[in-house]
């Protein structure tokens, strides 16, 4: 959609500072995440557990859902039940499955209108009220509009596609997507996408759960892995009412003349910087120890009982009686981590943790 790509271009000079700034932020965690990352599988499972029920519960309260995540976490723990008899349970159901196949699946899921439109069936694919418009674009008109007391409509905030224009916008969307992903950085091209769809609204009900599950899905296609241990959902959850005021703004300047994404785009990689941030918080020294598996738990207690003695890597074999191999692998965890430093070269091989 050639239009995505002037809007941009138009950017202001400081606005684009601020843009390249968080996303200097943003790529330095992932690139930090995908050097050091090597956690235990089980605690990474933990992690995203948590973050799938975290996001599950967020991104369905932003849309009127009543449940807490203590509930939510009952329906992840019963899931394989598959009774959900509110609107609110099956909504929920809808959205942990369609969620955990995307953290499960992402490499294959290409954006396509094909997917999007089977990522919506599966995300409603328990709620009874939905079954007829469910997987399928919206026939009817969208509108959000604001009502009195009583009901009436008393005025528009936004009026998306029309039904009749929803196939072609979203194809032309779907194609620039995937002519600029190769060209562009992938954070400016999902904030510009998820704008533009939410903007197009394409389904009938679910615009919005569909378009945190897409940002999931580029995000992780985009190189950010810690997208699975901590949720964007929670996030924009807590800043409810500036999500709304900034899709306000952006929308009602949709196809006019002085159409300004900037807004959003600058909302949006601040969502995604405090998501890494909660990453470099997970991984920090308060929380370092609890992700940690038991060998590597083990090592670590006896560099903590040298009270910043020096070791060597002979010492931690005979302390702990690990295989060499294994030790060798610890250590250089630590050493990416910046836990440890090494002194020296070769056989005279130290190292020492960090003080901080």
């Amino acid at each position: 959609m050639y239009r995505v790509g002037e809007r941009i271009n138009n950017l202001l000079g400081e606005t684009i500072e601020k843009i390249y700034s968080l996303i200097a932020e943003i790529d330095a965690v992932k690139t930090s995440w995908r050097i050091t990352n090597n956690i235990a599988s089980q605690i990474l499972e933990r992690l995203t557990e948590s973050a799938i029920i975290t996001s599950s519960g967020s991104s369905n309260r932003i849309e009127g859902n009543r449940l807490s995540d203590i509930e939510v976490k009952s329906i992840y723990q019963n899931i394989n039940i598959k009774k959900f008899k509110t609107r609110d349970e099956q909504e929920i159901a809808g959205y942990i499955e369609t969620l955990q196949f995307v953290f499960d699946n992402y490499a294959e899921i290409a954006i396509s209108e094909s997917n999007i439109l089977w990522l919506h069936k599966e995300m409603l694919k328990y709620c009874d009220k939905d079954e007829r418009h469910r997987g399928t674009y919206k026939i009817g008109a969208n509108r959000v509009e604001v009502h009195d007391p009583s009901g009436n409509v008393v005025g528009v905030v936004f009026d998306p596609t029309p039904p009749h224009l929803v196939r072609k916008e979203m194809s032309e969307l779907i194609h620039w997507y995937n002519d600029a992903i190769s060209r562009k950085h992938p954070l400016i091209i999902t904030a510009n996408f998820i704008s533009e769809y939410l903007a197009i609204h394409p389904f009938q009900d679910g615009n919005g759960r569909i378009s945190r599950l897409l940002s999931n899905l580029m995000l992780l296609l985009g190189g950010y892995q810690f997208t699975k241990i901590t949720s964007h959902e929670q996030i924009i959850e807590a800043n409810k009412a500036e999500y709304y005021k900034v899709l306000n703004y952006t929308q009602k300047t949709w196809k006019t003349e002085h159409e300004d994404v900037s807004e959003w785009i600058l909302f949006f990689l601040t969502v995604v910087k405090i998501q890494a941030q909660k990453v470099v918080d997970i991984m920090n020294r308060d929380n370092f120890e609890q992700l940690l598996s038991e060998k590597q738990l083990m090592v670590w207690n006896y560099i903590l009982s040298l009270n910043g003695g020096e070791f060597s890597r002979k010492d931690v074999i005979a302390a702990t009686n690990a295989p060499a191999i294994t030790v060798e692998s610890i250590i250089k965890k630590f050493l990416n981590m910046n836990k440890i430093t090494k002194l020296g070269q070769g056989r005279a091989t130290r190292y020492k943790k960090i003080i901080v």
